[in-house]
């Protein structure tokens, strides 16, 4: 395995119960790239990212996280190795305060002085957060909540962020606020695992993609040849 891969999927079967969702997925993500996993709703793409992350466990093939296997270990012991995961519809805990919330992001951390750092840092990623961390949670906005669902997420120190759907459900202005802060939050030298149903704002983003059609891998290429793609522009692009 090449020295800069930082998570590699080798022919993974995973599902829930009798169902099997991924079908031999293969794919590799380079330390601090951005990659874009897309295609359509059933495609098995949030099952990729849970299946990273031990939610959903493998049945068959193998999840390499800097060269160490990783898919027989429980999820707590996955988010240690430094895969953080911030899920579709953000999940952030309503009646905790955005304070309280960023601190849970950090529950495997003992580095007291280092927590204070990152929520500083968190607080100038996200200005409106820090005007707000006194307040639940539940009482934000939906972009809010989806900026504090990424800083959670960053918390722990990720080198891996697993990103589903972050601009759903957000006004324009948001969305390009979140592909913002995605792009910084890479620049700053986190790799990124991108599921995004906003397929031309993802390609803008990342560096290379892959498509999944149900379950297995149908097209990977770089992002900018994945955008000038016949079969993807007709398909995910409107034309």
């Amino acid at each position: 395995m090449s020295d800069d891969i930082l998570l590699k999927l080798e022919k993974v079967v995973a599902g829930y119960g009798p169902t099997v969702f991924l079908k031999e997925v293969t794919l590799s993500v380079r330390q601090e790239e951005i990659v874009a996993l897309l295609g359509a709703n059933g495609a098995g793409k949030t099952t990729t990212l849970m299946t990273i992350s031990g939610l959903v466990k493998v049945r068959k093939g193998s999840i390499f996280l800097k060269g160490e296997r990783i898919d027989q270990r429980s999820p707590e012991g996955i988010a240690a190795l430094g895969v953080g995961h911030v899920p579709e519809n953000r999940r952030i805990f309503s009646q905790l305060s955005v304070l309280e919330n960023l601190e849970l992001g950090a529950y495997l951390r003992r580095d007291r002085d280092g927590i204070q750092q990152d929520l500083e840092k968190m607080f100038e990623l996200f200005p409106t957060l820090k005007d707000r961390r006194r307040q639940l949670a539940g009482t934000l906005s939906g972009g809010e909540q989806q900026m504090l669902a990424m800083g959670r997420g960053l918390m722990g120190r990720p080198s891996l962020l697993l990103l589903d759907e972050p601009s759903l459900g957000l006004a324009p202005k948001l969305v390009l606020s979140v592909f913002d802060v995605i792009t910084r939050i890479n620049q700053a030298g986190t790799t990124v695992l991108l599921v995004e149903q906003n397929v031309r704002m993802a390609l803008k983003i990342a560096h290379r993609g892959y498509i999944l059609e149900t379950g297995t891998v149908a097209m990977s290429d770089t992002a900018d040849a994945l955008s000038n793609n016949p079969q993807v522009k007709a398909a995910y692009l409107g034309g």
